[in-house]
């Protein structure tokens, strides 16, 4: 069963709530660190506190996970094209300091601070008082101390780019400091990890790692490799967007560290893709979090806490048979209206990524499907309908999010071995991607003759771009894969250009049907549509009523992004006002933000 643990505060409780004492943690005696950094029950809690701020009210739960990754050329925030809200700004390239969402001092840049002094106090009671070797309950404690930390540095580096860097308990000389180079937390980060490798099991190698809500050494390798990708990817600087000039972050050695540490996940057997795309997803909705599987590891939320359905799923317009989560629950992104139009049709992803439909006001306790528009699709990978828990919570569903999953290792072991050493040599982890997406009957054509046929590194590389996005669309892991393969602005702006071919019905999308047509199957409540697939402009005739499918605007399509920002030049969020203003005039805003 899924749990999340609350600690009392022993030690850690009640640090970091604002930014006004910015991060200053109240002192621990030495002797009390001696005696709960030795003992492995009490040394437990304290890292379980270490998961405190990922569900913080305005943290990762309401303000991280909602907001940031959306808006690529696969997903966006479904009501982009408001130009006086600050929630589409924050996906739209256009946030400001003062962003009403975010400008709290108890938001999720403090809380990220939060967690990570948290993890300081531990790592340094551990390190001093425990004794953590591998193989010891005290040694996995570190481990997982130093990945929990890696985490939310990983986090802050995505939406901020250079950030403060803490690693040591705030003492009174550093209440106050100015941002690192964020080559230099990397670097430490990819160092924490090879430590914490060393120290924490594989999945269900101990009681600890037999769920994926702890952290286990796939994840940590996983987790490293990734890291290492984007230290050596492009990103913006404030002196424009560039590689690393650091040499012990080239894409050489970089890719290499990825490789290597992805073929450990592989070859060590602890993980594997599931059986079908649609498996993974309905096991996901069910909560099952045994180890072993697809999901690496999750940001555990209780019951009542965490949004993740009640802000991706389809959406459901009032409380109904499958939950009683309040009204207008889900459907706050969704795919661009041109993607389920891209997928292959054979590809099983499709249907599961891209949902046409929302669940209607219920009646008499029950909710029927009903059609969309093409200008909003719901995210089929987060279903209330799949779950098999009743969630009663107002605000909260409590599932977790998937932090990495063992796709991504395939994904990156992929573009790393091509990158050093060619197609050939990339093909076999593609190739078990696609094996899973498309049926056995069609693999020779879809899977054996595609992957063959791509000869070239770059072919393959843009293979792999087409295929991370099939496989991940909804997730919010896009954004920051594209800023590293300096694709951003590129991509977004040919997704614009495909939802004009599509609302005008040319090119690749010219045999898009305008008119849909609908009826219930026997159940009376789910849909049988025709119409949807390329080509089916025919009326299928009695029984089915018609809609049109062609509300897409130019309002909507320029929605993607605001016309007056490039998003090449705002690949981060700004620092929030609160927190420049309590800096004592060491953080500033760089990229004329």
């Amino acid at each position: 069963m899924k749990k999340i643990v609350i600690i009392s505060g022993i030690l850690i409780g009640g640090l970091l709530a604002s930014c006004n004492d910015y991060l200053e943690a109240p002192s621990v005696s030495s002797l009390d660190e001696q005696v709960i950094f030795s003992s492995p029950g009490l040394a437990k809690s304290a890292v379980d506190g270490i998961k405190i701020p990922f569900g913080e009210t305005d943290s990762y739960r309401g303000r991280f996970l909602p907001w940031y990754g959306m808006n690529t050329d696969s997903e966006w925030y479904n009501s982009s094209e408001s130009t006086s809200s600050d929630n589409a700004d924050l996906c739209t390239y256009d946030a400001k300091p003062n962003n009403s969402q975010m400008n709290k001092n108890i938001n999720a840049w403090a809380m990220m601070y939060s967690g990570i002094e948290r993890a300081n106090l531990c790592i340094r009671g551990l390190r001093t008082y425990g004794n953590p070797t591998p193989g010891s309950e005290l040694g996995y404690l570190l481990g997982e101390a130093l990945t929990l930390r890696a985490v939310y540095y990983t986090d802050l580096l995505r939406a901020w780019g250079d950030v403060p860097a803490r690693f040591e308990p705030i003492v009174n000389e550093t209440v106050y400091i100015p941002k690192s180079s964020r080559d230099v937390i990397y670097k430490q980060l990819i160092a924490d990890l090879g430590e914490a490798a060393t120290l924490v099991p594989w999945p269900n190698g101990s009681a600890a790692t037999s769920d994926v809500e702890r952290i286990n050494k796939a994840f940590v390798k996983g987790l490293r490799a990734r890291l290492a990708m984007y230290a050596s990817g492009f990103q913006q600087y404030p002196d424009g967007i560039r590689r690393s000039n650091d040499p012990e972050l080239s894409v050489e050695l970089m890719y290499n560290l990825a490789l290597n540490e992805c073929k450990d996940v592989i070859l060590s057997g602890t993980a594997h893709l599931e059986s079908s795309f649609e498996t993974f997803w309905r096991n996901y909705n069910k909560e099952i979090t045994t180890a072993g599987g697809e999901s690496l590891w999750e940001i555990p939320f209780g019951d009542g806490r965490g949004r993740m359905l009640f802000t991706f799923a389809v959406r459901h317009t009032t409380p109904d048979q499958f939950h009683s989560n309040g009204s207008n629950r889900g459907g706050q992104a969704g795919p661009l209206p041109h993607i389920f139009y891209d997928y292959d049709v054979a590809d099983t992803r499709r249907n599961v990524t891209c949902v046409p439909y929302l669940w209607g006001a219920a009646v008499n306790g029950i909710a029927k499907q009903q059609l969309g528009s093409i200008n909003r699709w719901y995210f089929g990978k987060y279903r209330y309908e799949w779950m098999t828990r009743f969630v009663t919570s107002t605000n909260d569903d409590g599932v977790n999010k998937i932090y990495m999953r063992y796709a991504e290792i395939l994904l990156m072991a992929a573009e790393a071995a091509n990158e050093l050493e060619g197609p050939a040599a990339a093909a076999p982890y593609l190739k078990q991607i696609r094996n899973r997406a498309f049926p056995a009957a069609l693999q020779p054509v879809k899977v054996e003759g595609y992957v063959n046929a791509l000869t070239t590194k770059q072919a393959m590389f843009n293979a792999i771009v087409e295929e991370h996005k099939f496989e991940f669309t909804g997730e919010m892991e896009r954004k920051m894969a594209l800023i590293r393969w300096n694709l951003l602005g590129t991509n977004l702006a040919d997704a614009k250009a495909k939802m004009v071919r599509l609302q005008q019905r040319t090119g690749e999308y010219a045999d898009v049907p305008s008119t849909l047509y609908y009826k219930y199957n026997a159940d009376n409540i789910t849909l049988n549509v025709y119409g949807l697939n390329h080509g089916e402009t025919s009326d299928p005739g009695a029984g089915y009523t018609s809609v049109s499918w062609t509300n897409l605007t130019d309002a909507k399509i320029n929605g993607l992004w605001r016309p007056n920002q490039n998003p090449d030049n705002r690949q981060f969020w700004p620092i929030w006002q609160v927190f420049l203003d309590s800096s004592n005039g060491l953080l500033v805003n760089d990229y004329n933000y």
